[in-house]
Parts: structure tokens; C-alpha cells; sequence
């Protein structure tokens, strides 16, 4: 799957409900969004920067910000999540995430600003990847991270997530979940139809 095949797909945006009743805008990373996530994986503090890229780092680098901002390439697709704070659209967490087809699979990854973690925003977004991979077909969604990661730890857990040793490496611990659910059961119905049309056929 080619970036060139996804153009389409940047019209397309979700919300996710938070239980506030706020709502936050779910797209795509673009090309042009590259200075504004560098400057929110900055912003995040050292401990969730940690926790999110498994090891010390600053900032993104040049090679996995292209990475994030070129939705498609390799099977690899990047969003954001926007709020608007006094007229003003911010980035407030962001997510990657993989489809594997050989394995029926997709894996991702997460992380949200910390001024608004406690909110619903992790629960949010990680409910609308899961439509996200049903809607390719995957009947399974994982992600690794640090045991000392309560705080992915524990909205896994509260997400439906089992736990297993991630292989490879004794630091991490790999949650997982099975997709029993349709798409249309599950929130991201102003994505979903694009989705289809660009699923791998018989893959999965």
C-alpha cells in the first residue's frame, strides 16, 4: 500500500468522545503537520517521552518523523488528535499503527499529552483503533511497552487487553486483544468506508 493510494483518506476525520463531552477531531498526519508534532512530542515530559519511544529521546528523528508524516508507506498510518484550546487547534495525543496481513494483525502505539491524561483520551483513541483494525479485517490488535508503564498497563487493562511476555525482550510486556466486533460496531463510522475500499484483499 502506497501513500499515493491514501491521498484520498485525508478528507476523512473521527471524533473521539471524551467524558467531558469535549470532543476532539482524529486525522491522518499530513506532510505539513511535521513541526507542529515535533514540537508536542517536546512538550511531553521526559517520563512520557520515555514510556512512549521505550527509551530516552528529545524529540523525534528525522527519519521516523517522515515516517509518521507519510500515512501508508509500508502499511504504517499516523494520527493526531486535536482539541481546540482558545481558538487555537492543538495536537493532544497521537497514535501509529501497523498492519501486519500475514498475521491478521495490527500493532500500535500511543501517547497523550500530559496535561490531558485522566480524561478519557487514551480509552478514546485506543476504541477507535480498534475500529480502525477491524475495519481492515485484522482480528487482533497489540502493542508493547515498558513493565514499568502502569499508566499504559492499566488502560490496557481497563480496555479489555490480556497480557502476555512481549519475545525479545525481557523489558516489555505485550497486550493484546481479539476482534470479535463488525466496524460498524464500534465508533469510527466517518473512516470506516474509506477503509474498505483500500483494504488488502484475502490477506487477512
Amino acid at each position: 500500500m502506497t501513500a499515493q493510494r491514501l491521498d484520498h483518506l485525508k478528507q476523512y476525520s473521527d471524533v473521539l468522545h471524551l467524558r467531558s463531552g469535549q470532543r476532539l477531531t482524529l486525522r491522518f498526519v499530513e506532510p505539513d503537520d511535521a513541526d507542529e508534532l515535533q514540537a508536542y512530542v517536546r512538550g511531553l515530559s521526559q517520563s512520557s517521552r520515555y514510556r512512549r519511544f521505550l527509551g530516552a529521546a528529545s524529540e523525534l528523528p528525522s527519519s521516523l518523523l517522515d515516517g509518521f508524516t507519510h500515512a501508508g508507506e509500508d502499511d504504517r498510518f499516523s494520527v493526531i488528535a486535536i482539541a481546540s484550546i482558545e481558538g487555537v487547534d492543538r495536537i493532544v495525543a497521537e497514535a501509529r499503527y501497523a498492519l501486519h496481513a500475514d498475521q491478521a494483525s495490527v500493532e500500535f502505539g500511543l501517547s497523550v499529552d500530559d496535561r490531558w491524561q485522566g480524561h478519557g483520551v487514551g480509552a478514546a483513541l485506543l476504541k477507535n483503533l480498534e475500529c480502525r483494525a477491524a475495519a481492515f479485517g485484522a482480528t487482533r490488535l497489540f502493542g508493547d511497552t515498558l513493565r514499568s508503564n502502569e499508566v499504559m498497563i492499566s488502560l490496557a487493562r481497563k480496555s479489555g487487553f490480556a497480557f502476555t511476555a512481549s519475545p525479545g525482550d525481557w523489558r516489555l510486556v505485550r497486550f493484546e486483544k481479539q476482534i470479535a466486533s463488525e466496524p460498524q460496531d464500534i465508533p469510527c463510522a466517518n473512516w470506516r468506508p474509506a477503509a474498505q475500499r483500500i483494504a488488502l484483499p484475502a490477506a487477512l
